[in-house]
């Protein structure tokens, strides 16, 4: 097996040693949460065929977004098993279409929406912190700015968490969550999607993660809103 430093950098990386058990739209989610905060993802190729299981490749736009993920994440606890990146030895594409899933076109124009899409999204510096300007914090974060958060409730340990996906699972955010320090456990309510409550030991430690990933996208339309639970 190649080590990652035979191979250049380059924009998209290999993860493999992924849970088997997840299923494949869930997968590609969870990735595109975890990921996406290191910068614009192109493409996300994940195939549940005998060979390909347990694999999947993230192509960022670029470079730099790449590396920062393959150093940040390696060995990163994912569905229980620890992710093992390199950088991918071909790109994605030449997957995809060994699989016999790939047109051209197709992939041309689906570029052209997501870039459109970018480019509609209101840019406001990074004055949010330096994870914001990769996924499109800072307008949510102002929107949902922390004086009405701080009206609402005190500062406590627990987070409530608005605006999801209705597809969002309780392990795509405990993924997410899990990167801070304290986290304990997310707490869904089957009756109502698109909320969550996520438990972390201490208030200090739940300020954190709710700075880090206030307005964080899971998908391109659903900014986070996070505010503290109320007691």
């Amino acid at each position: 097996m190649m080590l990652t430093g035979d191979i250049p950098p380059n924009q998209t990386i290999y993860i493999k040693n992924i849970n088997e058990k997840v299923k494949k739209e869930e997968l590609k989610r969870s990735l595109y949460c975890l990921f996406s905060q290191y910068g614009r993802i192109v493409d996300i190729v994940a195939l549940k065929t005998p060979k390909l299981r347990g694999q999947a490749w993230v192509v960022f736009s670029e470079v730099t977004a790449a590396s920062n993920a393959v150093r940040q994440m390696q060995n990163f606890p994912f569905y229980d098993k620890p992710m093992r990146i390199q950088y991918a030895k071909s790109k994605s594409d030449c997957i995809a279409k060994a699989e016999g899933t790939y047109d051209k076109k197709k992939k041309q124009e689906e570029k052209v929406e997501k870039r459109k899409r970018t480019e509609e999204t209101p840019q406001t510096g990074a004055a949010n912190g330096p994870r914001a300007d990769s996924n499109g914090g800072p307008a949510a974060a102002s929107r949902q700015g922390k004086p009405s958060a701080e009206d609402v409730a005190e500062p406590n340990n627990i987070l409530f968490i608005q605006n999801l996906p209705h597809e969002t699972t309780s392990m795509m955010l405990e993924v997410l969550f899990k990167q801070y320090p304290g986290f304990r456990e997310v707490r869904m309510i089957e009756a109502k999607p698109g909320i969550a409550f996520v438990e972390f030991d201490d208030d200090v430690q739940s300020s954190v993660a709710m700075q880090a990933l206030q307005g964080f996208k899971i998908t391109p339309q659903n900014p986070m809103a996070i505010t503290y639970a109320k007691k």
